[in-house]
């Protein structure tokens, strides 16, 4: 279910120039970056670029929705932490993404881990923006 605009609580803003070989930069400077197509797809690899963005982004946002998760089932996720490998590849209609979301949780046996992540994934607005459209695998 999707927010109406008044529902809407914090609007990140940021600008790109030159798409993928150029400069990103959020309205209130807190991040201000050069991007460059990585050496694997032929760029310069000299800055950062979209998919580490978006891993960056992804794996921030899982941890919250993991302890959010946690604290409602009375579980540690202290020490946790959230690795999002995001790939980029050819598809039928250009290029598409997919995604990995490891967990490690050192306080919780492995059956609780697992049932955190997922329902993490279910929490999580990255998740819920991103499900039915890229495949997102869960791994602790």
């Amino acid at each position: 279910m999707s927010i109406q605009h008044s529902d809407v609580l914090y609007t990140a803003v940021a600008t790109a120039e030159n798409g993928r070989d150029g400069r990103v930069a959020t309205d209130d400077g807190q991040l201000d970056v050069v991007v460059n197509p990585p050496k694997a797809m032929g760029g310069s690899g000299a800055g950062t670029n979209p998919e580490q963005l978006f891993a960056a982004g992804y794996s921030a946002c899982f941890q919250g929705a993991l302890g959010v998760v946690a604290r409602n089932e009375n579980a540690d996720v202290s020490g946790a932490t959230v690795t999002a490998e995001v790939g980029i590849g050819k598809n039928d209609d250009g290029f598409g993404i997919i995604v990995k979301i490891s967990a490690t949780i050192p306080n919780v046996d492995a059956e609780t881990a697992k049932s955190l992540i997922e329902k993490a994934h279910q929490v999580c607005p990255y998740s819920k923006a991103t499900r039915g459209n890229i495949t997102v695998e869960l791994a602790v």
